[in-house]
């Protein structure tokens, strides 16, 4: 599930699960900061104080580098499919260039998406849509139980 995003490099049509964004973001995180946790012990141990790198640490300073250019294309497919779960546009990510607008996507993103069918495909964890009688203003009772037949028992 965590390279699921790998698997899908370029595919921008379609939904994300929550967890497929996320592992990804995980994946991203953990090895950037393993990068960069290696191009710090390398300059600190080479004596790299004076403000000159060494060969080993512009390696890992490039493997850096190569590494965030190499995730950039599955990073916003992945993201435009998330927001395409909440049956929003990819565009909405543009809102992230603007003051604040990061934390809309970042709420965007961390909402369930929406059950059943939206126009962007079906919904990857296989619940019914809207209108369904299991789905009720956004809340799923699966068919065993069913919505709760008196409203003051919700």
């Amino acid at each position: 599930m965590m390279f699921e995003a790998l698997r899908k490099y370029a595919e921008f049509e379609g939904r994300a699960r929550r967890s497929e964004y996320w592992l990804f973001t995980l994946f991203q995180v953990l090895v950037t900061f393993g990068l960069f946790l290696a191009l710090v012990m390398v300059a600190a141990a080479t004596g790299g104080g004076d403000g000159q790198l060494n060969v080993a640490a512009s390696i890992f300073l490039a493997l850096l580098g190569l590494f965030c250019l190499a995730m950039l294309i599955p990073s916003l497919a992945v993201s435009i499919r998330r927001l395409h779960d909440s049956d929003k546009s990819g565009w909405w990510l543009l809102l992230s260039f603007v003051p604040f607008g990061s934390f809309v996507v970042l709420i965007f993103t961390l909402l369930d998406g929406t059950p059943g069918e939206n126009r962007y495909g079906p919904d990857p964890k296989g619940r019914p849509g809207y209108g369904h009688p299991t789905v009720v203003h956004n809340h799923y009772y699966p068919p065993a139980g069913g919505p709760p037949s008196d409203p003051a028992q919700a």
